[in-house]
């Protein structure tokens, strides 16, 4: 699996994930400022699995039917330290029966809800 942070993931954070061994590019290292359609349309060409606290990314992808990423995880907490984001979701991998592929998964403190994928074209 391979993952784009977007840019309000902390850099601690894609750090982490990159010394656990898992291949994530960085929208605040490689393109700082870019809009939300234009992360979209970056990680459905690449086929990553987009990290975000940004909720726009739901209303880009089942309001306005723009092409799906791989799978979505959005973080709905506020992180208390930079490296909580890489923490749960590392944790999240492990759980066996979670799949993040095809699907908009959004990550609470104790809790994961999960939403199919718009099917692509």
């Amino acid at each position: 699996m391979q993952f784009l942070a977007n840019e309000d993931v902390p850099v601690a954070s894609v750090r982490r994930l990159r010394v656990a061994g898992y291949d994530i590019a960085s929208i605040i290292e490689d393109s700082p400022g870019a809009k939300d359609e234009s992360v979209l349309s970056r990680v459905h060409g690449e086929q990553r699995i987009i990290l975000t606290f940004d909720r726009d990314y739901g209303e880009l992808i089942y309001r306005r039917r723009l092409p799906s990423p791989a799978g979505v995880a959005y973080f709905r907490l506020a992180p208390i330290t930079p490296d909580e984001p890489a923490e749960r979701f590392i944790k999240l991998l492990e759980v066996d029966h979670i799949t993040l592929d095809g699907q908009f998964t959004v990550i609470g403190r104790g809790w994961i809800r999960q939403r199919p994928l718009p099917q692509k074209p």
